[in-house]
């Protein structure tokens, strides 16, 4: 439950081995690899094996066709050293190719199929009508049109009925009417003109089509179902297609994507003369894994140096956390990423947050369904989140024992309490008088401890990294830790036990003094490091500390204050299980049973979700804001560039 120890790692052979090593480098899902740029920029000599990638185009492609083709292929992990791009891409392309050719042979028998169809709706809608369609498209002055045109262009046809047209509806669709008109020679454009406008869509009578509607109809059958046959055939031809290069294209994809990656790894490579070198870090516990990777190559060399040993470089954060801390990562992350020399925050996230979190969501019902919930989306929507609510629903049910609510009902455990512990009822009354300070005096209780934990770890934290001034004179160094520790414990015991601990001697000692060293932060820390405390005189440095002081002090006020909002809260959710379990007695029967289930998912989501972030607040600015600044680098393993 830390930040992984980390190895620098440096990876050298000659040149000539450069594809052996990388042919392994880039499966390494345990090694965070540095750019050669900052290696080159700094050293004379240097230079960047990165070079123009030629594989993208051609995988750009290849996914292109694969997408256009619809193709499915198995995954094949290829290796293969001595490629040639220029075949892959010929065979690829005359794939898509035979392809392409019996897809636009299908799409044409599809739109000539449409348009038959289309066809044989409107020789059937005159099918009564005894005619012959020869004669009738013979016709040298009249003009006849078959179609469909919208129905609300319908309506608009009266605003035209001053033209020299006959218009007339077969029938109706949801969209459409099917339909005819009819014109002279001489008015043939004007007429074409005003129905355009309209939307009006010609259907036209193909041309092998003769005789009366009847027989018409017949024939159009007949070609439709000629032509669906030929789909059924390009059908086939376009499946064996894909049958007979699936394998090869899978193979392509994997030579291709494994080219590609050998490519980008590239930018980690700096050239030395005749040489090449990796750089890059590895956990602690994988050094022996990595030697083993590469044991058999006897010409590479492998280097392994502490984490710190080259300047230019920061090492990366790998966090390791046990099961209960593990999902919490999601919430840190929010945030930003721990410095690789800082304070994992994850444990204490995991461990307050499902406490605070059951403490104003005590219920031993509703968290019991919050465990049921997270499990379900975790187990089946891989929800990182499902893994959270399994354990602070596990701390809300623990916490709904304590305040003896399960589902609202506050008298439901009542036997259990007997049972186990001889009790008539349950122990805590949340909603009682006397219980309501208490509870207030608590939540700000916990407020106190958690600033001054957070404190704590700063202090580690300083001490660490050396920044002794930070360490000693910052608010949240010791300076402030014994001042608000002091001003904490002094109200506490005269409050509580009428103690008069706030004499002269303790105010000066444990409350003025750590104070002004508050105030004195910058001077005294310039004067550790030998420098003139009031570089800019004492005069503005005063005005600018003051006002830095004043704003210290309130904060210290309204982060303990914020805490408050704990018991708030704890009070909200029993008041308004309170007023759920009141209109079921008022109700009765099937409707309080339904009110019930009702209310209590009601609560669950609209409380359980202003509660998740109330915490996850307190979390961010009241704790991460003294001891986290998030300045991290994340682990990256190659594999996963």
């Amino acid at each position: 439950m830390a930040i992984a120890k980390m190895k620098l790692v440096n990876i050298s052979a000659e040149k000539e081995y450069l594809d052996d090593v990388l042919l392994r480098f880039i499966d390494l899902d345990y090694f965070h690899p540095e750019p050669a740029v900052k290696f080159i920029d700094t050293v004379h000599g240097l230079t960047s094996m990165d070079e123009e990638n030629p594989v993208t185009e051609v995988l750009s492609r290849f996914k292109e066709i694969c997408s256009d083709m619809d193709l499915d292929m198995p995954n094949i992990a290829m290796r293969d050293k001595d490629y040639d791009l220029n075949k892959m891409k010929n065979y690829m392309e005359d794939v898509y190719q035979r392809y392409s050719d019996a897809k636009r042979v299908g799409d044409d028998l599809q739109k000539v199929i449409q348009e038959n169809k289309d066809a044989l709706v409107t020789v059937k809608n005159i099918e009564s009508i005894d005619l012959n369609l020869d004669d009738l498209f013979d016709c040298k002055y009249v003009k006849f049109r078959f179609g469909r045109l919208p129905l609300d262009s319908v309506e608009k046809l009266r605003y035209y009925r001053n033209r020299p047209f006959a218009f007339k509806s077969f029938s109706k669709d949801a969209a459409y009417s099917w339909c005819i008109y009819v014109t002279t020679e001489k008015y043939e454009g004007d007429v074409d003109n005003v129905f355009s406008s309209l939307y009006f869509e010609r259907i036209h009578i193909p041309d092998f089509v003769h005789g009366t509607p009847e027989r018409a109809a017949e024939t159009l059958l007949d070609e439709i179902e000629n032509d669906e046959k030929q789909i059924l055939h390009v059908e086939d031809v376009i499946k064996k297609i894909k049958d007979e290069c699936r394998e090869e294209m899978a193979k392509i994809k994997g030579e291709l994507e494994f080219l590609d990656r050998t490519f980008v790894a590239r930018k980690y490579v700096v050239g030395l003369g005749q040489r090449f070198s990796i750089t890059g870090f590895i956990d602690a516990a994988d050094v022996d894994r990595l030697a083993e990777t590469f044991r058999d190559l006897k010409e590479v060399e492998i280097e392994v140096r502490p984490a710190h040993s080259d300047k230019r470089l920061d090492p990366p954060t790998k966090l390791k956390n046990g099961w209960f801390a593990r999902p919490f990562v999601m919430f840190v992350e929010m945030y930003g990423i721990p410095e690789y020399d800082g304070i994992d925050p994850v444990p204490i996230v995991a461990v307050i947050y499902s406490l605070l979190f059951g403490m104003m969501f005590g219920d031993v019902g509703q968290g019991i369904v919050v465990i049921l919930v997270g499990a379900f989306l975790s187990r089946y929507k891989k929800m990182q989140l499902g893994e959270i609510m399994v354990r602070i629903g596990i701390f809300s049910a623990l916490f709904g024992f304590i305040f003896g609510s399960a589902f609202g009902n506050e008298t439901m455990l009542n036997p259990l309490y007997h049972a186990l512990l001889g009790l008539s009822e349950k122990p805590i009354e949340v909603m009682s008088s006397a219980f309501i300070l208490p509870l207030l005096m608590i939540a700000v209780g916990i407020g106190v401890v958690l600033n001054l934990f957070s404190m704590f770890l700063n202090m580690l934290l300083q001490y660490r990294k050396k920044n002794m001034g930070e360490f000693w004179f910052s608010q949240n160094g010791v300076a402030g830790f014994v001042f608000y520790a002091s001003l904490a414990v002094g109200i506490v015991l005269t409050a509580l036990f009428g103690l008069p601990v706030f004499n002269l001697i303790y105010v000066l000692l444990l409350i003025v003094l750590p104070l002004m060293m508050v105030f004195l932060k910058e001077p005294l820390t310039r004067k550790m490091h030998h420098d003139k405390m009031f570089p800019e005189g004492f005069g503005a440095f005063f005005v600018e500390g003051f006002f830095e002081l004043f704003e210290i002090c309130l904060s210290y006020i309204t982060n303990t204050i914020s805490y408050l909002r704990v018991g708030g809260f704890v009070l909200s959710h029993a008041g308004m299980m309170m007023a759920v379990t009141m209109i079921m007695e008022m109700s009765g029967g099937i409707v309080a049973l339904i009110i019930g289930i009702f209310g209590n998912v009601l609560v669950m989501c609209l409380e359980g979700l202003v509660v998740g972030i109330l915490v996850l607040r307190l979390q961010f600015y009241e704790m991460f804001s003294r001891y986290f600044n998030g300045n991290g680098i994340i682990f990256t393993a190659i594999k996963e560039d």
